[in-house]
């Protein structure tokens, strides 16, 4: 199959210092993309030379370097707490970066682009595994609704640029996300971050227990940011929603995103539990069940971006070890 990026493309990655960027940039350096040799470049602006916030700064940057492919992965992303407390935030800055950037591209002539979403954008009573078809099928989650409704404008702007003007925007729907470069506030990280800061602070300070959020009975997937990096870079090499032999839905019509994920499972009980072994905290768990538990399940079927030939590769025993080592390092320094 012929790869539909080359090595003298111009990558343009709106987010690059952030966990899911910054995993794109090494996969993109590790198979060869951007090499300025062959007359490529990674393009990875600063929050401080590129405001995504300022349209008119986004098309002058456009113009000035000429990107040909884009990938979006910036936005503005929290945990239940974030999302419940600055609703609006969350909802007009992802809904302004996106219109920025997407329009921007299509309007500057890119040749492909990339539009990095979340699983969050599924009904909260979704059948599972939930296949891309549940979009819009359902009420969605209340706690993280107004980010989800932010994606899925993502999704759809990309779809009806594709649609109307031949566009080549392709979205990808990542499941929870952890590794390098993640967040570990403990009021606007997301579940996994926030299970090791807790656990590891608990342990230093010799707690005899550890509270955590909800009953600890939903399910939940996990998947190693490294695997997004290469899912995302296996994507714009093998995947155009234009090609003939692109993924379709149930109705036979070209599908505007694919899900990442494992495609495995577990409860918030179980992870907590695994990483407290991790960090070595010995005490208890309790729950406080006053809390939000969120969606009951949200497990992603991966087949199709299965049968394009990717899978992920780092299992979460691995994934983990390796995610809670980094953090104590960092805390020692």
């Amino acid at each position: 199959m012929t790869r539909l990026i080359k090595g003298s493309d111009r990558f343009f990655v709106a987010g690059a210092r952030g966990m899911a960027g910054s995993a794109i940039c090494r996969a993109f350096k590790e198979k060869g993309y951007g090499d300025e040799s062959k007359g490529g470049a990674l393009l990875t602006p600063t929050r401080q030379e590129l405001n995504l916030l300022d349209g008119e700064a986004v098309k002058r940057w456009y113009e000035e370097q000429k990107p040909d492919v884009v990938v979006l992965a910036a936005a503005k992303v929290g945990g239940i707490y974030a999302n419940d407390t600055c609703p609006a935030d969350f909802l007009l800055e992802n809904l302004k970066i996106q219109t920025n950037v997407v329009e921007g591209a299509w309007n500057a002539g890119v040749r492909r682009l990339l539009f990095l979403g979340s699983s969050c954008i599924y009904p909260k009573l979704a059948e599972q595994p939930i296949k891309e078809e549940e979009l819009l099928t359902g009420k969605l989650e209340p706690t993280n609704e107004w980010y989800a409704i932010a994606k899925i404008t993502g999704i759809k702007l990309c779809e009806s640029l594709r649609k109307q003007y031949g566009f080549d925007a392709i979205s990808l729907m990542p499941t929870n996300l952890y590794g390098p470069g993640d967040n570990y506030h403990l009021e606007n990280s997301h579940v996994l971050p926030a299970l090791i800061r807790r656990f590891y602070e608990a342990k230093e300070a010799e707690a005899k227990s550890v509270v955590c959020w909800g009953s600890g009975s939903p399910r939940r997937e996990f998947l190693h940011v490294g695997d997004l990096g290469d899912a995302c870079v296996f994507a714009l090499e093998k995947w155009s929603a234009l090609s003939n032999d692109a993924p379709i839905d149930d109705q036979g019509k070209p599908l505007a995103f694919l899900n990442v994920g494992t495609g495995v499972d577990l409860t918030i009980k179980e992870l907590a539990e695994q990483t407290a072994v991790m960090v070595g905290f010995k005490g208890s768990i309790e729950w406080d069940t006053s809390k939000p538990d969120g969606t009951p399940k949200k497990q992603l079927n991966v087949s199709r971006l299965a049968g394009l030939g990717w899978q992920a590769r780092i299992p979460l025993a691995k994934g983990l070890a390796s995610t809670v080592a980094l953090f104590q390092q960092e805390q020692v320094k």
